[in-house]
This record gives C-alpha cells, sequence and structure tokens, in this order.
C-alpha cells in the first residue's frame, strides 16, 4: 500500500457554508481519504489519502463539482536538449504527470514551463519525469532566475573544449587517409589504418560520447533524436572501418574500405555547429540576463543619519536608501529628499532622464544624475518591476506560438522518418548498385543520417520569439506572452481611448461660460467644493482652476457620483449638478438654449463641455481640454500607412470626439461610450474591419482589454500588474505601439523565413544525400559535407534571429544629453 498522503488544496468558488458541505462530501467519496476539513475564510481543503487515488483525482473530483483547484506555473531549467525532438520528448513525458494539464518547451532557452492545479504535483515529480526521460532538469525561481549566460558560458566553455580536442585528434586521422591513397607498400597501409582506427576510437569515446550516451538510450527506447542520428552515422563509419581493418574478410571482395575520416570530422563538424549555436544561443537570450544585471548588488541604507552598505537582498520595506550622483537606484519606492534627473529607458524605453524630487516614485535599476536622492523602499524581491518585467520577458520566451503547432506535429515524425529513409538508401544502393556496393550503399546512408535537421525546425520558432520579446522589453514593451506578438500581426483595427491614451490625461480648464445673473468665480467656487471629493481627472481640473484664481475650496455636504453622467450634491447650502447634458435631463433640469448652443461650439473646436447647475437652475458651462499626447499624430499616420484602420473610443460628447479626431486624422470614433460599453465597441469593430488591437490605460479600460483580440496597456512606468491586458506599453508615448506592431511584423516574418529554410533545406537536401541524383548524372553528398551543411543549417536559423536585435530601432532624440543609452 501507498504510504499517505497528506493534501492542502486551495478551492475556489465556495461561498457559504453550504459550498463547504458540498466540498468536503465530494473529498470524502475518494478512495481511502479521512480527516477532510475544508476552511471557507482561507478556501482551502486539507486530507489524506491512503488508497489509490492522488491529488490529482481530489482536484478531478473538486472541478466536476464546481469548485476547482486554481491552476499556477512551475519552471524548469532542462539541459541537455539538442533538437525538436528532444523538446517534444520532455513535454511528452511531463504531461504524463498525474495532474499535470499542460507543458510547453523552450529549446532555445532551455526553460519547461508546467501548469497544474496549485497543490497537486510535486516539483521533485517533475524533475524526476524529466530525468527519466534522459535529461537533466532543476527548478527556476521566479522571483530570482538563474543567470541565464552562466549556463551559456558553461555549456559554450564544455562545447570550445570537446571541439578542440576532435579537432586535434582528427587532423591526423584526415592527413593519414589522404596520404593512404599514395602509400606504395601494404604494410604501410596496414600500419596508417591501425593509426587511425586508434585516433577516431579516441574521437568518438571522447568528445563524441555525449552524441553516443545520449543519442543510443533513446534509440533503444523508441524515441530518437539528433544525437542518434549522429550515433548512427558516426558509428556506423567508424565500425565499418574497423572491420576494414581488423577483419576485412568478412566484406564482400573489393569492400573493404575506410571510412574513419567520415566517421571523426562528423563529430568535429556537429560540436563546431553546436559550439557556434551555444555562442548565438547565448546572445538570444541576453535580455533578461540584461534586465538583472542593471540592479546593483549593494544598497547604502541610510539609519539614524548614517549610511549602511548592505546587500540589496537584505534591503526591507520601510528602508531608507541613499542613491549618490551616477549610481543605479537601488531599490523602488519614493523620493523622500532630493532632485535629481533619472534615466529610466531601461523601463520606458524614453531616453530622455525624468526629474524627480519628494513625493515622485523610482525605479529599481534606472540610472541616476547628477543629483543626490534618498528614497523610502516599497518593494523587494519578485514584487519589484524590474523582477516583474523580468518574469514577464522569460514568460513570453517560454510561450509558444499557435503556428508551432505545426513544427511540433512535423518533428514528432522526423527522426523516425529520417532513420527509415537511410535504411531504404542503404538497401537500394546495395542491391541495385554494381558490385562491391556495400561501401557506396553506407556512405550514402550515412549522409542521410547526418544531412537530416531537426535542431533547425525546433529553433525557428523559440529563438525569433526569444530576440524579438527581449528587443520589445529594451525599448519598453512587454509582451505577456509569445502568442500576443502573432495575434498583433494579425489586427486589421487599432481602437485607441482617448483620455491617458491619445491624450495627455490631465485635463485643465479651457473656458467658464456662466448664464446671465450668475457670478463666473461663485459657480466655479461651488463646482470646485463639489469636485473636491471625486477621483474624476475631470474633477482635479476643475479645483486646480479654482485654486487658480485664488478661490477658497468649499466642503461639500453632501456628494453622490453616477458614472457616466456626473455628480450631485449640496455645497454651502446649494444644490449642485456637475456633467453631461443626459444628467440633466435625468434630473429634470431645463437646459439653457443659449448655454447649449455655446456647449455645441466648444465641442466642435475638440473641448468638452461640462454642465453646471444650481438648485435646480442650468448655470454655467465649463469646457475641459486634454492636451493631445506629444507625438500621437505622427502615431496615428503611421498607423494609417501600416493599412491600419484607427479608431478612437471615448466618452465624450459625439462633436467633441469628432473635433479631437479631425485633429489627430482619425476617422472611425465611437463617441459617448459608457465604461461599460467599451466592450460592444471592440465588438463593433471587429465585426467590420476585423482582428483588434484596443489600446488603454489597463484600469477602467480591462473589459475592452480583455474582449479585444489584442489588448496593449499603457503603463505608468511602474504599474506593470496589469493583467488584463496581453502587451504592456511602459512608455505613455504611442510611438511605442507603432514599435510593437512593427516587432510583431518583423517577428513573424522572421519566423517564417526560419521555418522554410528548415524545411526547405530538409527537403530538398535529404534525397541529395540518398543519392537520387547520381543516376542522372547529378552530384552525391559525402558524409563530411552533410555534416557541415547540417552544422550550417541551425546556425544560419540562429543568425537570423539575431537580426531582430536590430528591428525597431529609434533614432535619439536631437540634443540627449549624456544619460542617453546607446543601443542594445
Amino acid at each position: 500500500m501507498p504510504d499517505p498522503v497528506v493534501l492542502t488544496l486551495p478551492v475556489e468558488g465556495m461561498s457559504c457554508a453550504s459550498c463547504v458541505g458540498r466540498v468536503e462530501r465530494v473529498l470524502r467519496t475518494l478512495p481511502g481519504a479521512r480527516d477532510v476539513a475544508v476552511n471557507l475564510a482561507t478556501s482551502r481543503a486539507s486530507l489524506i489519502l491512503e488508497g489509490a487515488a492522488g491529488p490529482a483525482d481530489a482536484a478531478a473530483v473538486l472541478a466536476e463539482a464546481g469548485y476547482p483547484v486554481p491552476e499556477t506555473q512551475s519552471l524548469l531549467a532542462v539541459d541537455g536538449m539538442t533538437c525538436a525532438s528532444c523538446v517534444g520528448r520532455v513535454e511528452r513525458a511531463l504531461a504524463a504527470v498525474p495532474g499535470v494539464t499542460g507543458a510547453s518547451v523552450n529549446l532555445a532557452a532551455g526553460r519547461a514551463a508546467i501548469r497544474y492545479p496549485e497543490g497537486v504535483v510535486a516539483m521533485a515529480d517533475l524533475v524526476a519525469a524529466v530525468e527519466t526521460a534522459g535529461y537533466e532538469a532543476r527548478p527556476v525561481d521566479a522571483a530570482h532566475p538563474a543567470d541565464p549566460a552562466a549556463r551559456q558560458e558553461a555549456e559554450s566553455r564544455i562545447l570550445r573544449r570537446d571541439l578542440l580536442a576532435a579537432a586535434l585528434l582528427s587532423a591526423p586521422v584526415v592527413i593519414l587517409d589522404m596520404g593512404g591513397h599514395v602509400l606504395p607498400s601494404a604494410d604501410g597501409g596496414a600500419v596508417t589504418a591501425l593509426v587511425q582506427a586508434v585516433l577516431a576510437t579516441l574521437v568518438l569515446v571522447g568528445p563524441g560520447r555525449r552524441f553516443f550516451l545520449k543519442g543510443v538510450p533513446g534509440l533503444l527506447r523508441g524515441h530518437p533524436d539528433m544525437n542518434a542520428l549522429v550515433a548512427l552515422g558516426a558509428g556506423a563509419a567508424y565500425l565499418y572501418s574497423l572491420v576494414s581493418t581488423v577483419e576485412p574478410a568478412l566484406l564482400p571482395v573489393g569492400a573493404a574500405h575506410l571510412y574513419f575520416e567520415a566517421s571523426v570530422l562528423i563529430v568535429t563538424l556537429i560540436l563546431l555547429g553546436r559550439t557556434l549555436e551555444a555562442r548565438a544561443r547565448g546572445r538570444t537570450g541576453q535580455a533578461i540576463a540584461r534586465l538583472m544585471n542593471l540592479a546593483p548588488k549593494v544598497a547604502r541604507v541610510v539609519r539614524d543619519g548614517a549610511e549602511a552598505e548592505v546587500p540589496l537582498d537584505a534591503l526591507r520595506v520601510g528602508d531608507v536608501v541613499r542613491v549618490r550622483p551616477g549610481e543605479r537606484v537601488a531599490a523602488d519606492g519614493a523620493v523622500v529628499s532630493g532632485t535629481s534627473l533619472v534615466d529610466e529607458s531601461m523601463v520606458t524605453g524614453e531616453a530622455a532622464p525624468v526629474r524627480k524630487g519628494p513625493g515622485d516614485r523610482t525605479v529599481g535599476g534606472t540610472l541616476n544624475g547628477r543629483g543626490s536622492l534618498d528614497l523610502r523602499v516599497d518593494a523587494v524581491g519578485g514584487a519589484t518591476v524590474l523582477a516583474q518585467i523580468a518574469a514577464m520577458v522569460e514568460r513570453a520566451q517560454g510561450g509558444k506560438l499557435p503556428i508551432q503547432a505545426l513544427v511540433d506535429r512535423v518533428t514528432g515524425r522526423f527522426v523516425p522518418a529520417v532513420i527509415g529513409i537511410a535504411l531504404i538508401t542503404f538497401l537500394a544502393w546495395l542491391f541495385l548498385a554494381p558490385a562491391p556496393a556495400l561501401g557506396t550503399a553506407l556512405v550514402n546512408a550515412v549522409a542521410v543520417l547526418i544531412i537530416a535537421c531537426p535542431c533547425a525546425m525546433g529553433l525557428a520558432t523559440p529563438t525569433a520569439i526569444m530576440v524579438g520579446t527581449g528587443r520589445a522589453a529594451g525599448r519598453g514593451v512587454l509582451f505577456r506572452d509569445g502568442a500576443a506578438l502573432q495575434r498583433l500581426r494579425d489586427v486589421r483595427v487599432v481602437a485607441l481611448d482617448k483620455t491617458g491614451t491619445l491624450t495627455e490625461g490631465r485635463p485643465r480648464i479651457t473656458d467658464l461660460v456662466p448664464a446671465p445673473g450668475v457670478a463666473a468665480d461663485e459657480a466655479l467656487a461651488l463646482a470646485a467644493g463639489l469636485e473636491s471629493r471625486s477621483e474624476h481627472p475631470l474633477a482635479g481640473a476643475v479645483v486646480a482652476a479654482a485654486r487658480a484664481r485664488g478661490l477658497r475650496t468649499l466642503e461639500p455636504d453632501t456628494v453622490e457620483a453616477l458614472e457616466g453622467f456626473g455628480i450631485s450634491g449640496r455645497v454651502a447650502g446649494q444644490a449642485v449638478v456637475l456633467g453631461a447634458p443626459r444628467y440633466l435631463d435625468r434630473l429634470g433640469i431645463a437646459p439653457d438654449p443659449t448655454l447649449m448652443a455655446r456647449a455645441e461650439g466648444l465641442a466642435e473646436d475638440g473641448r468638452s463641455p461640462i454642465h453646471l447647475a444650481l438648485d435646480g437652475r442650468h448655470a454655467a458651462v465649463l469646457a475641459v481640454a486634454d492636451p493631445v499626447k506629444a507625438g500621437a499624430r505622427e502615431a496615428v499616420a503611421a498607423l494609417k500607412a501600416r493599412g491600419l484602420t484607427v479608431a478612437m473610443v471615448t466618452g465624450d460628447d459625439p462633436r467633441t470626439a469628432a473635433g479631437v479626431a479631425r485633429g489627430l486624422g482619425i476617422d472611425v470614433v465611437a463617441a459617448g461610450v459608457l465604461p461599460g460599453g467599451k466592450v460592444e465597441a471592440v465588438q463593433r469593430f471587429r465585426a467590420e474591419h476585423g482582428p483588434v488591437a484596443f489600446v488603454g490605460d489597463g484600469i477602467n479600460d480591462a473589459p475592452a482589454l480583455a474582449e479585444a483580440d489584442v489588448g496593449l496597456a499603457i503603463g505608468t512606468g511602474t504599474d506593470i500588474a496589469m493583467d488584463s491586458a496581453d502587451v504592456v506599453l511602459m512608455s505613455g508615448a504611442l510611438d511605442s505601439l507603432v514599435e510593437a506592431l512593427a516587432l510583431s511584423r518583423a517577428v513573424m516574418a522572421n519566423i517564417r523565413q526560419n521555418l522554410f529554410w528548415a524545411f526547405a533545406y530538409n527537403a530538398a537536401l535529404i534525397p541529395v544525400a540518398a543519392g537520387v541524383l547520381v543516376p542522372f548524372g547529378g552530384p552525391a553528398l559525402s558524409p563530411i559535407l552533410a555534416a557541415g551543411a547540417m552544422a550550417f543549417s541551425s546556425v544560419f536559423v540562429l543568425g537570423n534571429a539575431l537580426r531582430l536585435r536590430r528591428a525597431g530601432r529609434r533614432p535619439a532624440p536631437a540634443g540627449a544629453d549624456a544619460l542617453t543609452p546607446r543601443p542594445a
């Protein structure tokens, strides 16, 4: 009988005591379940399983009862993967672990992301599954990820060592093979063959043993990979040559040929390709390493007026940290004293430094200018912006695009198919070629095994995603998952929320038109008193206008806000109403024709009229203008130049919205839209134009962001917890939106190029390696040329992906100072 399993699971959907009873009854139905207890306050269930049922069974019965266990995700670093077949094998091994609902493996990153109900799967079981499949695995802490550069450097160092050893041992074999063709003495030829045999043995059991240690077990288990192809090809050439050297009588007359040079050069050239590949792969994953290296290793904490250096990990929320001129900001926090210019380009992608003073927020890792700052820490560890950005980039790099499904289906059958083609090639040449045909049949079969390259297929998509998302992060564009790259490429309409996206989000009062007999200052003071209790952006504009006139802000007696209409209450004994015309209608207040006519004129100029009523009388119109963001017009023009339909969504009066849209060059407008109506606007745009990208501030636009095919949230430089968005634009500048679209198209074009090369390469060269063209006077490929071509294929794909590091670069602004970062 298995050991008892003590289980504690989070449970979703419980709302009352009856839910608790239902969950307990469901769990007690499991064989061997005892000590079942459910806590409504903590939303957790605990039990002990002593029978055949396991944690996955508990999660399954809870989900069936309507109380699912929430999913979580774990990351594993996987070593030893070399091709797309390895990816498939690791994914199948992880998916077979009871309780796992999904597994995605990234060859380029050497990462596996596993989804499962929280508390159901043990990390040890995931690691064991990967190791049983023939690979090494270790958990990755998302808050403190291992340095990928260090891992890549260690891998490159081992490959360089083995490559050097293989080259030194292979060179004499090649020289002796060339000389053996002109040696006049048979004895001398025998000695030469023995020397080649010894050197070839050293190559295969030394630098080449990696292919046999990984390839042979996979072959025996029925899951061959690229290592198996190399082991079969090099091993066959070596064994044939060894028999020709030691017992030539076992072979047909005239068939005793030596192919030691082919076996050692296959190993050497494949190692060369993997060395170049490892170096290139290290460059594809530099984005996360660069981000994490921005954070300083120590912080200067101020305690009792004295400074003390402490490791960054020792910082605690509430500590006061001093940042000297030219230093990296040690932590996320708020400035308590000092002023300076801070380069936040690593977060926002914007080169211009930002002035920081008391009360302003800072981001750890940004570069301080010439001033000194004291800041109070408010986030440490995985809660920092830098850690969240790194986690988001890593999650995007580890994801799979929908296009990858085709690659997975092909590569799952690729290596077995290649082995089958090699066997057919061997038999065809053996029986159809003139005698002695054994050597020729072997050479062509080995060439087929070596020329095939599932590595290129496996690397085609993930390397482009890694480089593209890393490049985007350096420009302040964070993709929440890799699939958003593909969806963004397909959008046909970009819908932009007006306030805070197209405009600065800091409206100001431009006009105040009172009705006859109403004092302007009195009307403004009453309006400001009412709005002093509101957090709406327009409220701040009204209060600021009153203060600018030196008016005293009156304290309201009562306040009631109605979303989408306006605000009302009592101030200084008067009933005050401020809002849209529909609010006046709702309250039965008759509009003043003169004020309504003036409001229409203001709206046509692109200003938003707000109507003020005092004691049931339409008393004034206030006009509010929200300045258009710098570069917004240019961004709209750039989007339209790419063939996209640009739409604006706003709650403004249609006339006001039309005026703003006209100035921006936007043709499609959804005006007068209440917050809940943005979803309907997105649905309408999709029906009329196609896939929609919605751009908003990520707060009140959350439903529309989630409804859109791609949701893009405008970040503030520190708030990246916008779960409804697929993409976060850390900078408020709209040119980052244009960059996101350009990068999406560049990445998808790069992936198509890589996949075309990978598939076309194999489709074209495998028949040539098999010797199909020889009967027609065409060329044949030797195993040595095949090994070189295979190595080149992977390096080509990686090199093509690395071109994305130059995609979407913006020129530095004129006059940028020394804080402006150099392009990555």
